[in-house]
């Protein structure tokens, strides 16, 4: 173990319990715990004028270094074109697409703001790991600051075909500060080929001479597949004990006997939410038997909610459920629940455990952890069944999960059914598949894959580059 690992991300989640982490979270809090180290990036809170001092805490073991940022440079370079424009194109939502020079700079400010506050933190012999989309340009000016050491690259999303990458007037820019890192890795085998495609079409055949390399301005870049996974004995064991919580008691009386199919999502368009909800109308709509017999409820805390696109669909799920409800809703049964809120990851695990199928039905998505944690929390002995989309990274390890085309409303009503009666021996001998698969892939075994490879390339470079 060479040093100290020094993990970066847009948002630092300090562990509360009050809401569950996103996937990101989920994976950098096991990665710190596992090993420590620094976990540095935005504190969550806006100034008007330049920010304070950067603050430090420590809890478990895990140093957490927290800066507030400036509201206006936060706004054009988050809301502008991190989420304005990267996140959009990378998971092909072409038609969402604007470009603006103006927050392109702010993205490149941002990113130069944060990198002067790590490097304040930074001690030698640290390993530095960047986290998505937001902070592509961090490597490139670090070194422009002469800060060198092993830097590598992790991209929780998709990442696109070419032809659509350069629908962005600035791709080239982002490709060659990508290879600024020593180490860049990818949720899927899909996305890693995606981006050697877009090295080969800037620079050429020569630059992709190997399989787990690119080669850009006289520089080395590893590249590698780490799809990344969950903590499967922490959600088992989790999903157990809150069975005797009041909050999942009070859920499964409500049920009161009928078979529960869940979905979990952040309020996001990538989510595929609409589709599914559509999909579950054509359900109903064809199984009349199925009326008073299965309750759907749909989990979808805020997310991003000063966005317009945002206020867009929920206002659509709103209208959908309304719709669902009033057509098909009985006295005594509600068939579509949808909660715009946060639980606790051990109520939500809970409440995935009394669940008889699990919706994960995204148009697009870089892994989609909800799918991993659906089959660590089941009871291997009434196990439920998941539904997933073809268009989520974890279909590629996923299966034996009933897998869907999202916009395919019909197939996926006809798949609501297949799972609702699928034999308990089936469920049994899917479900210990896919635990094989999520336990050879868990959390450890993502950033246990993704740091030996940076200790590697560390120990590839030459002495004296090693030094700041």
């Amino acid at each position: 173990m060479s040093g100290r690992l020094v993990a970066i991300s847009n948002r630092v989640s300090i562990p509360r319990k009050s809401a569950a982490p996103g996937g990101l979270a989920v994976g950098l809090l096991a990665a710190m715990r596992s090993r420590g180290g620094l976990w540095f990036g935005w504190s969550g809170d806006l100034t008007e004028d330049e920010p304070g001092e950067t603050d430090v805490v420590k809890r478990a073991g895990v140093t957490y270094a927290i800066t507030d940022m400036r509201r206006e440079l936060f706004e054009h370079y988050y809301y502008g074109f991190a989420n304005g424009m990267l996140w959009p194109l990378f998971h092909y939502f072409l038609e969402t697409f604007r470009y603006r020079d103006g927050y392109y700079d702010a993205y490149l400010e941002a990113n130069r703001f944060l990198a002067g506050r790590l490097q304040a933190l930074l001690e030698p012999g640290d390993l530095l790991w960047m986290h998505d989309y937001h902070l592509i340009p961090m490597a490139r000016l670090l070194r422009e600051e002469r800060v060198a050491g092993p830097m590598g690259f992790f991209l929780h999303t998709p990442f696109p075909h070419y032809e659509v990458l350069r629908a962005l007037p600035v791709y080239a820019e982002l490709l060659r500060d990508l290879c600024a890192y020593d180490v860049v890795g990818f949720q899927t085998a899909n996305d890693l080929n995606s981006f050697r495609d877009s090295i080969q079409y800037v620079w050429g055949e020569g630059a992709v001479r190997d399989e787990k390399s690119v080669f850009v301005d006289g520089r080395r870049v590893r590249v590698g597949v780490f799809p990344i996974g969950v903590e499967i004995e922490s959600i088992r064991a989790e999903s157990e004990s809150s069975q005797a919580s009041e909050q999942v008691k009070r859920m499964v009386r409500s049920v009161g006997g009928r078979k529960l199919v869940i979905g979990v999502d952040r309020l996001d368009y990538s989510k595929g939410m609409v589709e599914r909800f559509d999909a579950f109308q054509r359900f109903l709509e064809a199984s009349p038997d199925s009326h008073g017999k299965v309750t759907f409820m749909q989990i979808a805390p805020l997310s991003r909610a000063d966005m317009r696109s945002y206020e867009s669909i929920r206002e659509q799920l709103e209208g959908l459920a309304g719709r669902i409800n009033g057509q098909f809703a009985d006295t005594d049964w509600t068939p579509l629940r949808y909660l715009n809120r946060n639980f606790s990851h051990d109520i939500l695990m809970g409440f995935m455990r009394a669940a008889h199928v699990c919706m994960v039905t995204p148009v697009r998505d870089g892994m989609n952890l909800v799918a991993k944690e659906f089959i660590a929390a089941q009871d291997p002995r009434d196990p439920g069944v998941l539904i997933l989309s073809t268009l989520a990274g974890a279909a590629r390890e996923l299966t034996n999960a009933l897998q869907v085309n999202p916009y395919d409303t019909r197939g996926v009503a006809q798949t609501i059914q297949t799972a609702l009666s699928m034999p308990l021996s089936e469920r049994r001998q899917r479900h210990r598949s896919l635990m094989e698969v999520i336990r050879r892939n868990d959390i450890h075994a993502w950033h246990g894959n993704f740091v030996a490879e940076l200790e590697a390339a560390g120990s590839k470079q030459p002495r004296a580059a090693r030094r700041k």
